[in-house]
């Protein structure tokens, strides 16, 4: 019984994914808007589905860095600022320990399959709809 109850806390506190949209295409994301969630992103994730990925949330508008260490699958990564549009859009190799920069302060940095953004004709610019409020301070 104790152990259905953990299993239910933790279930409930894991936030549901959001979908993101890019002109027609959907991206499923899960949310990182806290600190370790942050920290941790897709590190030793190897599920991720084709129309998946993940949203990092901040507080305020700052310029990001981030990095593959501990990351399996190739990434591509698009940088956002408050109203959503796309600032900078990049590839990550897997297990790469070199910093990808936002150039530019951001709220938001969505990562997908390497690649996803070209495929459904993502351009810096570009808006993407349906991001949550900035993260809490």
């Amino acid at each position: 019984m104790m152990a259905l109850v953990l299993v239910a806390c933790a279930a409930a506190k894991a936030p549901p994914p959001v979908v993101l949209r890019f002109g027609d295409a959907s991206l499923r994301v899960r949310v990182a808007d806290e600190p370790s969630e942050r920290s941790r992103g897709l590190m030793g994730v190897t599920d991720l589905g084709p129309d998946e990925g993940m949203l990092f949330v901040y507080p305020e508008p700052s310029a990001r860095y981030f990095w593959m260490k501990d990351t399996p699958t190739a990434l591509s990564i698009v940088f956002c600022d408050a109203e959503g549009v796309v600032l900078t859009m990049a590839d990550m190799a897997p297990l790469d320990a070199t910093l990808t920069p936002s150039t530019h302060p951001v709220l938001y940095a969505i990562e997908a399959h390497q690649g996803w953004f070209v495929d459904h004709g993502v351009r810096v610019g570009d808006r993407v709809a349906g991001l949550p409020p900035r993260a809490p301070k």
